[in-house]
């Protein structure tokens, strides 16, 4: 009998392994080097599972995190502890995202309130898009697919030239939301589905200068490619499951998507997941770096990443608990010293 339960738990393993394997193959590896513990806390202040990581125009860093409570942190561009952004907000339950608009405002993606929530640089709540369910007996039923103001647990913002907001909705739909920079709903994109379009947990996002859509299509294993409008450009299906994606700053943009171990320590799955591939906007894939595990310069279920500089990369890791600041040395570039 225990022989038949392994057996049935390794059987349960193969179609979450295959899934999450890159289709990707002979990809080169970019050498790095890791700093694992560059923030610095002041006593009795931990992090707990490093959900979401963002830096500002003057290298800030901001720290979204589940813990006993869900907390926003800011530290100096060297790791020192700045402050707490929006300590006991009543939007703040179950952190999935931080991200940094070019005007240096910063916005918090709950999955538990079903809120986008935008501080200004200096904390204040300016805007909130969604709302929280009400605290009474009883669960509320999911909003409607074409409800355009409710979110059913979002996952990531992102912004274009003009200010448009854009947010991908999320667990409970399968939608890409955009509304104008005064927060006034647009339009909307995307079922559940693995037909071209379709979604099945749009898990990050991303934005280039031309304002097109990166979406981190997770479950079906693929990122699609939306223009400023939300019509499907492309679709690149070679790195695994997106679970994290950023798109560098500067003249010549890059992507970066990590395909990550889940969240529950599976070891069949992480040993087929766990690098983070940098890849040309057009999908091209230049190279990758890492692997599954708790070490420096491993990474354990990497929920975000920051690429401002795109041979400095921020990870947020779940289940290390950790955010580590990774140092690439593409080709013909020396280490850093």
């Amino acid at each position: 009998m225990r022989r038949l339960w392994i057996y049935l738990a390794l059987l349960a393993c193969v179609k979450p392994q295959f899934a999450q394997k890159a289709k990707a193959q002979n990809v080169a590896e970019i050498p790095f080097e890791a700093q694992p513990n560059f923030l610095k806390f002041p006593p009795n202040l931990y992090l707990g599972e490093g959900i979401g990581v963002a830096t500002n125009s003057k290298g800030h860093v901001f720290v979204y995190t589940r813990s006993q409570e869900t907390r926003l942190f800011e530290f100096d561009q060297k790791g020192n502890y700045l402050r707490e952004i929006g300590e006991g907000l009543y939007g703040f339950a179950f952190a999935h995202a931080v991200r940094v608009d070019p005007q240096d405002n910063i916005w918090a993606v709950d999955e538990g309130t079903n809120m986008v929530i935008k501080f200004n640089p200096e904390g204040r709540v300016m805007m909130v898009l969604g709302r929280r369910p009400e605290a009474i007996e009883g669960l509320p039923a999911p909003p409607a697919m074409d409800e355009p103001y409710l979110f059913n647990r979002p996952t990531d913002v992102g912004w274009d030239a003009a200010g448009n907001i854009f947010v991908t909705d999320g667990y409970g739909n399968s939608r890409v939301m955009k509304y104008d920079k005064n927060g006034r709903f647009l339009k909307s994109t995307g079922t559940k589905g693995s037909e071209p379009g379709q979604l099945n947990l749009p898990h990050t996002m991303a934005m280039d200068a031309q304002g097109n859509v990166y979406v981190g299509d997770r479950s079906n294993s693929r990122i699609q490619v939306f223009d400023n409008d939300l019509k499907l450009k492309a679709i690149y299906d070679q790195v695994g499951a997106p679970w994290a994606m950023c798109i560098s700053q500067g003249p010549h943009q890059y992507l970066y998507s990590s395909n990550s171990n889940t969240d529950n320590n599976n070891s069949v799955v992480a040993a087929v997941t766990g690098e983070i591939y940098k890849m040309e906007l057009d999908g091209t894939i230049l190279g990758k770096f890492g692997h599954a595990g708790k070490g420096a310069g491993e990474f354990s279920s990497a929920h975000e990443l920051d690429c401002r500089n795109p041979n400095e990369i921020l990870v947020a890791e779940i289940t290390s608990w950790r955010v580590q600041k990774i140092f690439l040395h593409p080709a013909g570039e020396g280490r850093k010293q």
